[in-house]
């Protein structure tokens, strides 16, 4: 089994910096693209950003400038650097990925469990 675990969420105040990290484990053959998705309450789930495998990425208008994504292929991991946080970021921030495990030979898409970031005014 693929699990994803995100960590990092918190209260923070506007202007200020999280960090969010996701860790994929489990049977893991390889793993394609990673990214983190939110949604606010009343509101659909959304694309934030996302990174390939050969570190090319792509952000929502809204991250782009405030958000950088990376991540570590060995470690199995995808960070969120958010900076210059606004109250209108406030979500649960989902991790996503493509992962291929060792028992099927074609990639599947995995969720986290969400991490919660509220963004004071």
């Amino acid at each position: 089994q693929v699990q994803l675990v995100e960590s990092g969420g918190g209260l923070v105040q506007a202007g200020g910096s999280l960090r969010l990290s996701c860790a994929a484990s489990g049977s893991i053959f390889s793993i394609n693209a990673m990214g983190w998705y939110r949604q606010a309450p009343g509101k659909q789930r959304e694309l934030v950003a996302v990174i390939t495998s050969g570190g090319s990425t792509n952000y929502a208008d809204s991250a782009k400038g405030r958000f950088t994504i990376l991540r570590d292929n060995a470690k199995k991991t995808v960070y969120l650097q958010m900076n210059s946080l606004k109250p209108e970021d406030t979500a649960v921030y989902y991790c996503n990925a493509d992962v291929r495990s060792y028992s099927f030979s074609l990639y599947q898409n995995y969720w986290g469990q969400g991490t919660q970031v509220t963004v004071s005014s």
